[in-house]
């Protein structure tokens, strides 16, 4: 009779999310919507980040196919001059024009323009990393705290549930699971912050390296091309 008695009390027990929530003690709350606005934010970063290397991908392989198509490089920098260019076409442009500038300039040394051809190829690869790496140490800062985020509010909720047992001094389950419930919704909502952001960090991490590395790749180029002119124009 006690056991169904108790199987009754714990059937008109509420276990949806919404009321394990309004249940839960207000740090165990605290815990839950801090973690559910990170899981919100980090997907929102997530889509972000994937719409901007697609787009960039996109942006650079336009950009190689002209660049590579033997059109004047004076034509490409006036049109691409003109607009805001991002990726390759940002370190060209910036390349192009300390370029021109030395050339006006009439400077004398190809070493001293070369040096400076490469700090500005630098500083250009640079601001585009920064664009590309921008908030992705949110997502590896949620990955790694979440799941230790929720524990807490698990503990926090499990110290609260053996108050709860202490001051009805019932252990049944109609006073122990809704406790123990809320308790595990926290690590629950931590682990859901936690796994996308992991797996989206790791892939979107690759991502922005192989964008880097074409960067890296185009600068090295482009710098041996003005490297010839360099030394072409001090022959004559």
């Amino acid at each position: 009779m006690e056991a169904a008695e108790v199987a009754t009390a714990a059937a008109e027990v509420d276990f949806s999310l919404i009321a394990l929530f309004f249940r839960a003690d207000w740090v165990v709350k605290l815990v839950m919507m801090g973690l559910l606005g990170a899981s919100v934010w980090c997907w929102a970063i997530i889509v972000d980040k994937a719409l901007l290397y697609s787009r960039t991908n996109k942006q650079m392989n336009a950009f190689e196919k002209t660049f590579w198509s033997g059109q004047s490089l004076e034509e490409l920098f006036q049109t691409l001059a003109e607009e805001n260019p991002r990726g390759l076409a940002a370190v060209f442009v910036a390349a192009m024009r300390e370029w021109k500038r030395s050339h006006e300039q009439r400077a004398s040394s190809a070493i001293g323009v070369q040096s400076r051809l490469d700090r500005v190829l630098d500083v250009a690869i640079s601001r585009e990393n920064d664009q590309l790496d921008k908030n992705l140490g949110f997502l590896a800062t949620v990955a790694s705290a979440s799941p230790f985020i929720g524990l807490f509010g698990t503990v926090w909720g499990i110290m609260n549930s053996f108050q709860s047992i202490a001051a009805s001094k019932s252990t049944n389950l109609a006073v122990v699971a809704p406790g123990i419930a809320e308790a595990l919704f926290a690590t629950a909502l931590g682990l859901l912050a936690a796994i996308p952001a992991t797996i989206a960090y790791n892939k979107l991490s690759g991502d922005a390296g192989k964008l880097s590395g074409r960067l890296e790749t185009f600068a090295d180029e482009f710098s041996t091309i003005l490297s010839r002119q360099l030394e072409a124009r001090s022959q004559k």
